[in-house]
């Protein structure tokens, strides 16, 4: 549901509400001093955990970029973690960072 942020015109205050999007045209009309307020985008309250992480079949996709790039982002984040592969990774980090010398 998303967060909507209104101003009271006749006492200043400013307050988030949460309510779904079809509450809002009644709310309105039955608060007519309360102004809306738009601070950015709407809030939206949602779950965390497993929503935010790749699935496994993604994680290998990603670690066979990784491998394939070593000098990537994503190779430090989901490649290899044995300790020649880290190892390969940081010679290849400390050789490109002396290449511009």
């Amino acid at each position: 549901m998303p967060i909507y942020t209104y101003e009271n015109t006749e006492t200043g205050e400013v307050f988030d509400i949460l309510m779904k999007l079809s509450e809002k045209d009644e709310f309105q009309q039955n608060n007519p001093h309360l102004k809306s307020k738009i601070t950015g985008a709407p809030g939206i309250v949602g779950g965390t955990g497993d929503r935010t992480r790749p699935s496994n079949g993604f994680k290998e996709v990603l670690s066979k970029i990784a491998e394939a790039n070593p000098s990537s982002a994503l190779a430090s984040d989901f490649g290899k973690k044995d300790s020649m592969s880290v190892k390969k990774r940081d010679a290849i980090q400390r050789y490109n960072a002396n290449k511009g010398d």
